[in-house]
């Protein structure tokens, strides 16, 4: 009994033995599988997800192709409906006016009278003659100025009005180009002086004196000679102005009344075609208007001229205090470079003796294949 206990234990031993043997081949199996350690998760119960969702996905798909064919199938039914409708109303709007125009006309009704296009065609005109007898005193259909020549009498008024409005305009364009060619011309000889002014302030500081006198001497002489140029303008402008109101005067165009182009409806208003132009006291107006607008204008131009200066003056200030602002920023960007230059240098130095000693101290024992070659040998 003792000799089959002891065989019974060791074949008890021996079949634990191999149980845990199983086991630990087993977890070194899981273990040592790369896949498995990776992933970590059941992988045939993700392959079965997978294949059921792809199931899925294939049902759900046929599902739609068929709710899209019956879709197209109701779109397909609806546009035919609408192409039906829209026959129907064509046909019932064609027979609507077929039936407005066979037996709808708009001669068959009481009022067209009132709106017949050709009715004007068909009446009888108001006067036939000067002499016609239905031009009554009562009728009032005949006034002075209204005879049947009328149209021949206005278009040679109307002629004789635009061949005076043309000859006006004329004048008044030559009269423009010579005052603008002056302008441009005076504008031109100051740009000129402004140029020669400029280049010359631009000399060494030994010639300016000598320069400014003879600047100031060549701006005498030019301001002379403008004055004199514009004193003889004037002159030949009262000059031109003179003989073109005496000549007007003298003319036929000026030779009646010229208070007879006065309106009935006030001072201010005249009559078109017997006015005969302004006065002289009215162009001697303008004319001093002209020069005042002359003399504002070269009193702003030279206002502009100060304020410009008054404006490089200042942009000259602020420049230079722009230059001394960013002299001042660059000595202080040097400073701080500098002073980055000597830190990063200690810190360089630093980090040099750290890896002498990292290198030499702390790794001087470096470990060989046999120390890796102990580990993944047990899955313990």
């Amino acid at each position: 009994m003792s000799g089959l206990t002891v065989q019974q234990r060791e074949l008890q031993e021996a079949a634990a033995l191999e149980r845990r043997r199983q086991r630990e081949l087993q977890r070194q199996g899981r273990i040592f599988n790369v896949r498995v350690r990776t992933i970590g998760v059941d992988k045939d119960a993700l392959d079965a997800q997978v294949k059921d969702r792809k199931f899925q996905e294939a049902t759900e798909k046929a599902r739609n192709e068929e709710f899209a064919n019956e879709m197209k199938k109701h779109d397909k039914m609806l546009c035919m409906l609408e192409e039906r409708q829209k026959c129907n109303i064509r046909n019932i709007n064609k027979a609507v006016s077929n039936f407005q125009k066979n037996f709808q006309k708009p001669e068959t009704r009481r009022e067209f009278d009132l709106y017949d296009p050709q009715a004007l065609k068909k009446d009888k005109p108001a006067r036939l003659s000067d002499n016609d007898p239905r031009c009554t005193v009562s009728g009032l259909q005949k006034f002075m100025g209204e005879d049947l020549n009328y149209a021949q009498r206005t278009k040679f008024q109307k002629e004789q009005l635009r061949e005076w409005s043309l000859q006006q305009q004329r004048e008044r364009k030559n009269a423009l180009a010579d005052q603008k060619y002056l302008d441009d011309l005076h504008d031109k000889n100051r740009i000129q002086l402004d140029q020669k002014i400029m280049e010359q302030q631009r000399m060494e500081e030994r010639t300016r004196r000598a320069v400014c006198e003879a600047t100031k001497d060549f701006n005498k002489s030019q301001a002379a000679d403008l004055a004199d140029r514009k004193r003889r303008d004037k002159r030949q402008t009262m000059k031109d102005n003179m003989d073109e109101i005496s000549n007007l005067l003298q003319g036929d165009l000026l030779s009646e009344n010229p208070d007879q182009a006065i309106s009935s409806f006030g001072p201010h208003r005249v009559v078109t075609d017997r006015w005969k132009g302004m006065s002289h006291d009215q162009l001697m107006k303008i004319r001093s208007d002209q020069q005042q607008q002359v003399l504002e204008k070269l009193r702003q131009k030279e206002e502009e001229r100060h304020r410009d200066a008054e404006w490089d003056r200042q942009n000259m200030q602020a420049a230079r205090a722009l230059l001394i602002l960013e002299r001042h920023q660059e000595r202080q960007n040097r400073e701080r470079r500098q002073a980055l230059d000597s830190i990063n240098a200690q810190l360089s130095h630093e980090q040099k003796s750290r890896n002498i000693y990292l290198k030499e101290e702390e790794y001087s024992n470096c470990p060989t294949s046999q120390y890796f070659a102990q580990f993944n040998t047990t899955s313990r």
